[in-house]
């Protein structure tokens, strides 16, 4: 989404009534679009427009709320900024969202977007993500990417047959965000707000891009700004046991564990991971949680697979797994996609497991599918993006 490339230094006269120094415009094919940015770098763009260090604090309020709280798309828009200083931001920067290459609506409202990023280089072909956004008569759920594809290879995903192209930046995840606003005309002076939950479950393993992660869910939580609190954002790993520590300490979203199997040789072939993280290990770091409580439980994902994984036994070694770990249990009946080799569990055989769980003092809700018929339901996302390899010539 975003260009690294830095403006090229021309000096510029007066570029804003509070600048305390001069710098230069920005060749208009490499302006940097400002959206998805933190404070820092919008204090950074602020500070290269000319802005006074002694102004850059309130400069940098003003900019994040019209972006954030109201969503400007022009820095005409900033009717509190002088002209002087929106002249010389138009001249290097932009606000421009990351481009829809397609959107689909599916018959029970849930919507899809295919998003297409910047190239972060000459080399690299513009990449794609999916992101969904699901409504419910109590909450809309925003489900964003934080990597274009995956390397975890979870063999009931779809993601997972994509190979990993690159992280995803803060600010592009932050976009994604933006973005969805924009679709569903959420800013002020349009709908109310949609958008009260927000699950990094989309493409990719988010504690793999640990420090882009933690900045967009800042980013995205700042009260001054989008505001979805940190409680109603959940990140969800497949079980990344040396970041599920910092993961509660640093960024302190909720959890939602990918767990899928109670054995590890099931585990192993769903979740290749557990090879390397078995059961016992991340068990162990989610009892370990730091903040965990009944109001801050951990949600455990299954995916109901026929023969494999929903065995009445299977039920039972689940509720001894969770002993003593303030936890929910999402069943997920199983979303087809082309070319996968499982089934899902029948409704009946997922009810009787649901029980079990229930009966042991576990909130276990079985997950309504909700856009299948586009390919948006949880484990069907996939792009087309691929990594470019260096010429080996």
């Amino acid at each position: 989404m975003m260009q690294t490339d830095n403006p090229a230094a021309l000096p510029v006269q007066d570029a804003a009534p509070d600048a305390g120094r001069h710098s230069a415009p920005v060749n208009a094919e490499v302006r940097r679009s400002l959206t998805g940015l933190d404070r820092a770098g919008l204090s950074e763009a602020l500070s290269d427009c000319g802005v006074a260090d002694r102004a850059l604090r309130m400069r940098t309020s003003q900019l994040w709320n019209w972006i954030y709280q109201r969503g400007a798309t022009s820095f005409d828009e900033m009717t509190n900024v002088g002209k002087e200083l929106r002249t010389a931001l138009a001249e290097r920067y932009t606000l421009t969202r990351p481009e829809v290459s397609d959107e689909q609506i599916s018959n029970d409202g849930t919507r899809k977007w295919l998003v297409k990023l910047d190239a972060q280089s000459a080399r690299e072909v513009s990449p794609q993500i999916e992101c969904v956004y699901i409504p419910e008569t109590s909450r809309g759920t925003l489900c964003i990417s934080s990597q274009v594809g995956c390397t975890l290879s979870c063999t009931f995903c779809h993601t997972g047959t994509q190979k990993l192209v690159r992280n995803l930046t803060a600010s592009e995840m932050a976009a994604q965000v933006m973005v969805a606003r924009d679709r569903l005309g959420e800013w002020p002076g349009g709908e109310e707000r949609q958008i009260t939950n927000i699950v990094l479950m989309g493409m990719g393993e988010p504690l793999y891009n640990f420090d882009n992660v933690k900045q967009a869910v800042e980013i995205i939580s700042d009260n001054e700004g989008i505001s979805v609190s940190k409680r109603r954002i959940t990140l969800s790993t497949a079980g990344v046991v040396p970041m599920i520590e910092r993961c509660g300490t640093e960024i302190g979203a909720m959890l939602a564990i990918s767990l899928h199997g109670v054995r590890d040789d099931v585990r192993d072939l769903l979740v290749p991971l557990n090879k390397k993280y078995p059961i016992e290990e991340l068990m162990d770091a989610c009892r370990n949680y730091p903040g965990l409580s009944n109001a801050r439980r951990i949600t455990f994902e299954y995916v109901m697979l026929k023969g494999i994984n929903d065995s009445m036994a299977d039920a039972r070694e689940l509720v001894r797994l969770l002993k003593g770990i303030p936890a929910k249990i999402n069943l997920i009946p199983f979303n087809p996609w082309p070319g996968s080799t499982y089934e899902c569990s029948d409704w009946e055989q997922i009810e009787k497991f649901g029980e079990v769980v229930n009966r042991a003092g576990y909130a276990s809700p079985i997950r309504t599918p909700r856009g299948r018929d586009i390919m948006a339901a949880c484990g069907q996302l996939k792009s087309a993006s691929e990594r470019v390899r260096a010429n080996k010539a």
